[in-house]
């Protein structure tokens, strides 16, 4: 067995309030390609971004070619051959394919002075030797993604990189772009280079890997051969933690009324002939792993982004949705997974906040703000969600994550909507948090609000949703009664190709 390129060993990592990594193992062969999977949050590109100097560890070792190294910076990392791909490729596309690749290192005449022929010079014989198709002179803006997917792998590869991680490398290509991509892996292989392959297109992992590492909620689950593990194993790995902290919440049946409607909604490649219905008093969870199109769906029906074609009915209307003004006119509201960008005046009091999408209905003469009014519906929303604050001027950004939430969904009952679109509804809260805002949703449905809760927490998603729809690649590729819905089902829908569909 040769020497590995990598060992990491008890490797853990802490945000400010998150155990991102707990004592977490990996090691990389010459010539291999090792996959790393797991759920969103499991830890994957954090555990990546250790060894390729993005972030520090806070405690374990790593060895590099048998010798215990300290990357501290990606500078270190590519000094010892470690290169990493992001998901969010980092080129400037107002420049050359080669200028992007020797960006700090272009060659000189003299100093200060560009060669440019050697530089394209040596950009070309690069693409030789991996036998890419590009042209150094072109712009990157002129270039498909999958292109710019390539121009990223020269790059890392242009530092006579020994290992090279590749972060979701397939997410935006198609069939066609991912045969290449393959083809270029397998060469790199043959030539002794170590492949971490991140993804979550499991069906991909039988293709392209030698061997599978599963991580789940930032520990290290175990190693295996490829050839030795079905998928089903890898998806039980994947999610194999107890389901409930408690019974699930989902409450009594739904209304039959059908309050929205979504016909085949498109827009572009990452929402592809999406529809769904949601009746009075329903819960649906929208599940899908990181690119699947959840929140592009929700931004779309809400207004915040155009759509190419479909339909939207509220209440068997057809209806023009071109802004959220128009949104919130036919009573939806969108609870966005930034509620502190999208969903709150920070800086402004919880009175304020609390009307403001309703600021219309509290003008008197001259547009005068009536104070006596907002004050009343402000109170009113602060005894209905139990919203702990020492009075209605406390300034919101005080206010704790779980009781911020609660603000926006006052904000939105305020202006009587009767469609609630949450966007990750308990991210970045604490457990107890989470169960008030678990107790709202429910009593939400009770009172008879449409509810559609897009969540990337399997265990949320079963606990309080009556159906499930599942997304994968912009498409709706399953929906699951609540009888029917476990993690094992629906992490199988969201990893299915939209050409397996």
């Amino acid at each position: 067995m040769p020497e590995p390129l990598v060992e990491m060993h008890g490797i853990s990592k802490d945000f400010p309030g998150v155990h991102a990594l707990v004592d977490c193992h990996f090691d990389l062969y010459p010539g291999e390609v090792h996959a790393l999977v797991g759920e969103n949050g499991a830890g994957k590109s954090t555990l990546m971004k250790v060894l390729s100097g993005v972030y520090r560890r806070d405690a374990g070792t790593i060895k590099v070619k048998g010798l215990p190294v300290n990357i501290s910076t990606t500078r270190a990392a590519q000094r010892l051959g470690i290169s990493m791909i992001h998901q969010e490729l980092n080129l400037m596309p107002h420049l050359t394919v080669a200028q992007n690749i020797y960006i700090g290192r272009e060659p000189q005449v003299v100093p200060s002075v560009l060669n440019e022929k050697a530089l394209n010079d040596e950009a070309a014989k690069l693409f030789e030797t991996l036998h890419l198709r590009l042209d150094p002179l072109k712009r990157v803006s002129s270039l498909a993604v999958a292109q710019h997917q390539m121009i990223e792998i020269a790059k890392a590869l242009s530092f006579n990189s020994d290992v090279l991680i590749m972060d979701e490398p397939t997410a935006a290509l198609t069939d066609t772009e991912i045969d290449e991509l393959f083809r270029i892996t397998r060469a790199l292989r043959e030539r002794g280079v170590g492949i971490v392959h991140i993804s979550h297109r499991l069906q991909e992992l039988k293709q392209i890997s030698d061997r599978v590492t599963v991580m789940r909620d930032g520990h290290y689950v175990d190693t295996r051969p490829t050839a030795d593990v079905s998928t089903d194993q890898i998806i039980s790995m994947m999610v194999g933690r107890t389901i409930f902290e408690a019974v699930p919440e989902v409450p009594e049946h739904p209304s039959e009324e059908v309050v929205l409607e979504v016909r085949n909604l498109n827009r572009g490649r990452v929402i592809r002939d999406v529809s769904f219905r949601l009746r009075r008093g329903e819960i649906v969870g929208i599940a899908g792993l990181v690119g699947a199109g959840r929140t592009e769906v929700a931004r779309a029906v809400f207004g915040a982004d155009p759509f190419d074609s479909g339909e939207i009915f509220v209440k068997g209307t057809k209806v023009a949705i071109k802004s959220p003004s128009d949104a919130a006119s036919h009573g939806i509201g969108y609870l966005s997974e930034d509620r502190k960008r999208y969903g709150l005046a920070l800086g402004l009091d919880l009175e304020t906040n609390l009307v403001l999408a309703a600021m219309r209905r509290f003008l008197g003469p001259l547009g005068v703000i009536r104070g006596a009014l907002t004050r009343l519906a402000a109170d009113r929303q602060v005894q209905n969600l139990a919203i702990k604050t020492p009075s209605l001027k406390q300034t919101v950004r005080n206010l704790s994550g779980g009781t911020q939430q609660k603000v926006v969904v006052g904000k939105w009952l305020t202006a009587d909507t009767e469609i609630l679109i949450f966007d990750e509804p308990t991210r970045g809260i604490d457990v107890g948090a989470k169960s008030e805002i678990y107790r709202l949703l429910n009593d939400l449905a009770r009172e008879g609000k449409a509810i559609v809760m897009i969540s990337s927490e399997l265990p949320e998603i079963l606990r309080m949703s009556h159906r499930v729809i599942v997304m994968c690649e912009g498409r709706v590729t399953g929906e699951l009664t609540a009888g029917e819905a476990t993690q094992e089902k629906i992490m199988t829908f969201a990893t299915q190709r939209a050409s397996a569909v």
